[in-house]
C-alpha cells in the first residue's frame, strides 16, 4: 500500500510547523505538522463517508490551509482531487467539472458560488460530515487530476496516480536544495501543479515548513515575507524575480537568510539569472517540466547553472531526444528533437482523462514526450528550443521564437520581450516581436533590428516590432503567444 498523503504528512516532528500561510497584514495561519495531520484525517474520513473510492473531488478555493487540508484529505481518503482556479468563469468552471464528473464541489465560502450553475453538491470543508472508512490506496491509484491547456481549445486532463510523490525525489537534490527544518516560500496559488509540489508536497515530506501568500502580490511582497519569515528557498516563475528586482528593494533579499531561488514555468534569460546574483548575492536555479511530468531537467546544488539553459536531466532520470518523425533516440550532440522521458518514471501522469487520442500523440514505445524541443550538448546540458506547436513558419522556414527572446532579451532597451508570427495583410506568415520598453527607453524598430541582425540568421529575424505596454500572460506567468495577434487588433 502506498499514500501520497501519508508520504508527505509522515516526516518530521508532530510539533514543528507544517504550513504557514500569510495575507496581506501579515497574520499567520499556522499548522503544525500534528494539527495538520489531525484535520486532514477527519475531513478525509468525512469526504469517505459521501463519495466512493476514486470520485472526483473539486477544489475551487483560494490560497488558504482550507486547501492544501483538502487536498492532502482527498488523498487520504482514496478520491482524486480536481483543483479548479477560482479565477475561472462560472462557465468555465461547470465544463471542467462535466468533463471530470466531480461528486462534489468544495469551495472557501458556498455562498459565493450559485450551486444551480455548477451541477455537483457544492459545500466548505467544514460543513462535510461524517466518519467513513479510509480505503487503502496503492501507487497506481489515481490521486490528482488537473486541467492543462489543449490544442484546439480544449482543456486536458492530466491524470496523476499517488506514485507521482515519489517521482518529486530526485528534485530534492537535483533542484531544489530543501533540507528538513527549512522554510521554502511558493509565489504560486494551490490550483497550479508547481506550487502544488514545490510550494506544498515537497517541503513537507521532507520535514521542512511550507509557506504560502494569499494576499496582493506587489512586487515587494516576496522580499519582505522572504526577510520577515527567514525564508531558506523562495520558488517562483521568471516574470516574479524580474518584477521584484524593477519594482521591489533586492537589498532587502540580500540581507535575509535566503539560500537561494528556484524558478520553472517559463525560460530564465541569463540577463536576469546575472542581474539576480549580482542584485541579492544568490543562486537562482531554473527547472523545466510540464504537468504531465512536473520538473525534471534543472540546474541546482549539484548541477551548476549555464546561462540561458534550464539544466541537466536530474539523477535517476531517463531522458532522450528523440527523431520527431521516427521517434527513435537521436545519439549525436547537438540534434535537435522531442525531449522524451522514460515511461517507467514515478512522476509520469498515467494519462490524459478519457482522451486515448490525446495518449497516442505523446506516448511512444518506451519514452512520453510532451511537445517539447530540445538538443543535448556535450556536456550533457538540455538547451530548450520552445514548444514545438510554438515553432513559426515564416517564409517557409521553421524558426524558434525563444531563440528570437533570447538575443532581443540582451538590448539594453528590452524590458519584457514575446515573439510570434503574424500574417500580413497578403496573408504571409512575418515573425513579429512585441517588445515592453526598459524604464527611460523607447522602442527603436531600426536598432533593435539591426542588434538581432548581429546575433541571428537572417531568415530568424524579426520582420516587425511593435511596442507594448504589457504582454499577456497567464495568472502563472507564462507567456500567451496565441493573445498576440489581439494587441494589433486592439491598437
Amino acid at each position: 500500500m502506498f499514500n501520497l498523503a501519508d508520504f508527505c504528512l509522515e516526516p518530521g516532528a508532530p510539533d514543528a510547523d507544517a504550513l504557514l500561510f500569510v495575507d496581506a497584514e501579515r497574520v499567520v495561519a499556522r499548522r503544525t505538522r500534528a494539527e495538520l495531520r489531525a484535520r486532514v484525517d477527519g475531513l478525509a474520513r468525512a469526504l469517505a463517508a459521501h463519495a466512493p473510492k476514486g470520485a472526483r473531488i473539486a477544489l475551487r478555493m483560494t490560497n488558504t490551509p482550507a486547501m492544501a487540508e483538502a487536498f492532502f484529505a482527498c488523498a487520504r481518503a482514496g478520491l482524486i482531487a480536481v483543483p479548479l482556479s477560482p479565477q475561472l468563469t462560472l462557465e468555465e468552471t461547470t465544463k471542467l467539472l462535466e468533463d471530470a464528473e466531480a461528486s462534489l464541489v468544495l469551495v472557501d465560502d458556498a455562498a459565493h458560488v450559485p450551486p444551480q450553475r455548477l451541477g455537483p453538491p457544492v459545500t466548505t470543508p467544514d460543513a462535510v460530515t461524517g466518519d467513513g472508512k479510509l480505503p487503502p490506496t496503492h501507487d497506481e491509484d489515481p490521486v490528482l487530476l488537473i486541467y492543462t491547456s489543449g490544442t484546439g481549445g480544449r482543456p486536458k486532463g492530466v491524470l496523476h496516480a499517488h506514485r507521482s510523490v515519489r517521482g518529486r525525489v530526485p528534485m530534492r537534490a537535483g533542484w531544489l536544495g530543501i533540507e528538513a527544518g527549512d522554510r521554502v516560500l511558493h509565489a504560486g496559488t494551490l490550483n497550479w501543479t508547481y506550487t502544488l509540489g514545490v510550494g506544498l508536497m515537497d517541503p513537507l515530506s521532507v520535514g521542512a515548513t511550507a509557506v504560502l501568500y494569499g494576499g496582493i502580490a506587489e512586487p515587494q511582497v516576496w522580499a519582505d515575507v522572504i526577510a520577515d519569515f527567514d525564508i531558506a528557498v523562495f520558488a517562483a516563475v521568471p516574470t516574479v524575480y524580474r518584477r521584484l528586482l524593477k519594482y521591489g528593494d533586492p537589498a532587502t533579499v540580500r540581507a535575509s537568510r535566503l539560500r537561494h531561488g528556484v524558478c520553472a514555468g517559463e525560460p530564465l534569460p541569463a540577463e536576469l539569472w546575472r542581474a539576480w546574483r549580482d542584485a541579492t548575492g544568490r543562486e537562482l536555479y531554473e527547472a523545466l517540466g510540464m504537468t504531465e511530468i512536473s520538473t525534471y531537467i534543472s540546474s541546482g546544488p549539484i548541477t551548476p547553472t549555464k546561462p540561458g539553459v534550464p539544466g541537466k536531466p536530474q539523477p535517476g532520470r531517463r531522458v532522450a531526444i528523440l527523431d520527431p518523425e521516427t521517434h527513435q533516440p537521436l545519439d549525436e550532440p547537438g540534434a535537435i528533437g522531442l525531449l522524451a522521458v522514460h515511461k517507467s518514471d514515478p512522476g509520469l501522469m498515467l494519462g490524459y482523462w478519457r482522451q486515448p487520442e490525446a495518449d497516442a500523440e505523446v506516448f511512444f514505445g518506451d519514452w512520453f514526450a510532451g511537445g517539447d524541443l530540445a538538443h543535448l550538448d556535450e556536456d550533457g546540458y538540455v538547451h530548450f528550443h520552445g514548444r514545438a506547436d510554438d515553432l513559426m513558419n515564416a517564409l517557409g522556414v521553421r524558426t524558434s521564437p525563444l531563440e528570437i527572446e533570447r538575443v532581443l532579451m540582451r538590448h539594453d532597451a528590452v524590458q519584457d520581450v514575446a515573439v510570434t508570427s503574424l500574417p500580413n495583410e497578403e496573408g504571409i506568415e512575418l515573425i513579429t516581436a512585441f517588445v515592453v520598453p526598459a524604464e527611460g527607453h523607447a522602442v527603436d524598430e531600426g536598432d533593435l533590428k539591426a542588434f538581432a541582425g548581429e546575433h541571428l540568421a537572417a531568415y530568424k529575424l524579426p520582420k516587425r516590432v511593435i511596442e507594448a505596454r504589457e504582454l499577456p500572460r497567464t495568472v502563472n506567468g507564462k507567456v500567451q503567444r496565441k493573445r498576440l495577434g489581439a494587441l494589433v487588433a486592439e491598437g
